[in-house]
C-alpha cells in the first residue's frame, strides 16, 4: 500500500475538517445533513489514497451517513426550538424511512459501484430542475395523502437517501413543497428525517462493507483511511467536530433567507454536485 508523506496526511486533515464545516453549514441551511457535499468530496479524497474502485463510492457513501448524525441531531434541535418541524409528517414516515434504510443497506452489500453514482446524478439533477425551474404552480396536491402513498413516499425517501449517502432532505424537501409546504418548514423537518435515516444507515454500512473488507484484506480500506466495513473512521474523526460547530448557524441562516432564494441556492447547489459525478461516469 503506498504511504502518503506526513506533510500531505495533515494537509488532507486540513481539508477535511475545512469540508467538515461547509457540510454543517449546508446541513441546517438546507436540511440535508451535508452528504451530498461531503460524497463528492470524500470519493477525491478516497482517489488519492488509492482505495479500491470497486469500494470507493461506497466508502464515501457510508462515512457521510456516520458524519451527518450528530450533524443532523444539532441542526434538528436547532429547527425544533423555532417550532417549524412538522412532526405529524415526522411521524408517518418514520417506520417506512426505516425500512427503506434497510433495504437500501443490503443494496449496498452487493450492488456495482457505479449504481451509486447513477443514484446520485439522477437525484441530483432532477431535484435542481425542480427547484430552479419550479414554480408555485407545480403542485402534487394540498394536502399529503393518508394511504398507501404516504408509505412508497417514506420508504423511497430511505432507500434513495441510503444509497446516496445524503439525510433525505433532498427528497423530503421536494415532496413536502409539492403538497403545499413552505420551504422554510421543509428544511425543518428534513432536520429530524436526516436523523432517522444517518443512525441505522450508518449501521447498515458497517454490514455491508464487510465483504469487501475480506476481499481487500491489504488494501486502505482496513488500514489508510482506517474503516469498519463501509465506514472510514479518520473521514468522521476529522469532519465531525467542524460540521457539528456550523450546523446552528446554517439553520439560522435558512430562517433569515427569502423562499425563493433558498431554493435557488439549494438548486444551483445540487446540479453542481450531481455534475461532478456525472463527469466520473463518462470519463472512468
Amino acid at each position: 500500500m503506498p504511504q502518503l508523506p506526513v506533510a500531505e496526511i495533515i494537509e488532507l486533515a486540513i481539508a477535511l475538517m475545512a469540508v467538515g464545516a461547509l457540510a454543517g453549514f449546508l446541513a441546517g441551511l438546507f436540511g440535508v445533513g451535508g452528504g451530498a457535499i461531503l460524497v463528492p468530496v470524500l470519493y477525491e479524497l478516497f482517489r488519492i489514497m488509492d482505495v479500491p474502485l470497486e469500494t470507493r463510492m461506497p466508502l464515501c457513501v457510508g462515512t457521510s451517513l456516520a458524519i451527518m448524525i450528530p450533524t443532523a441531531v444539532r441542526s434538528y434541535m436547532t429547527h425544533r426550538k423555532h417550532s417549524s418541524v412538522d412532526m405529524d409528517i415526522l411521524r408517518r414516515w418514520t417506520v417506512p424511512i426505516l425500512a427503506g434504510v434497510i433495504a437500501g443497506s443490503f443494496i449496498a452489500r452487493y450492488a456495482p459501484e457505479q449504481v451509486f453514482k447513477y443514484v446520485f446524478v439522477a437525484v441530483a439533477w432532477s431535484a435542481s430542475a425542480r427547484l430552479i425551474l419550479g414554480k408555485e404552480n407545480w403542485k402534487l396536491g394540498d394536502t399529503f395523502p393518508t394511504g398507501p402513498f404516504m408509505k412508497i413516499y417514506g420508504l423511497g425517501i430511505g432507500l434513495l437517501s441510503t444509497l446516496m449517502g445524503i439525510g433525505g432532505g433532498l427528497f423530503s424537501n421536494l415532496l413536502m413543497t409539492m403538497y403545499g409546504k413552505t420551504i422554510h418548514q421543509s428544511v425543518a423537518t428534513s432536520s429530524g428525517i436526516a436523523v432517522l435515516i444517518s443512525i441505522p444507515g450508518t449501521i447498515g454500512y458497517i454490514y455491508a462493507g464487510w465483504p469487501a473488507a475480506a476481499k481487500f484484506p491489504d488494501s486502505t480500506i482496513l488500514q489508510f483511511p482506517l474503516a469498519i466495513g463501509y465506514i472510514s473512521l479518520l473521514g468522521a474523526i476529522m469532519v465531525m467536530p467542524t460540521s457539528l460547530l456550523t450546523a446552528p448557524f446554517g439553520a439560522k441562516a435558512a430562517h433569515a433567507m427569502s423562499k425563493r432564494a433558498l431554493e435557488i441556492a439549494f438548486g444551483v447547489y445540487l446540479f453542481i454536485m450531481g455534475s461532478r459525478f456525472a463527469i466520473a461516469l463518462i470519463y472512468k
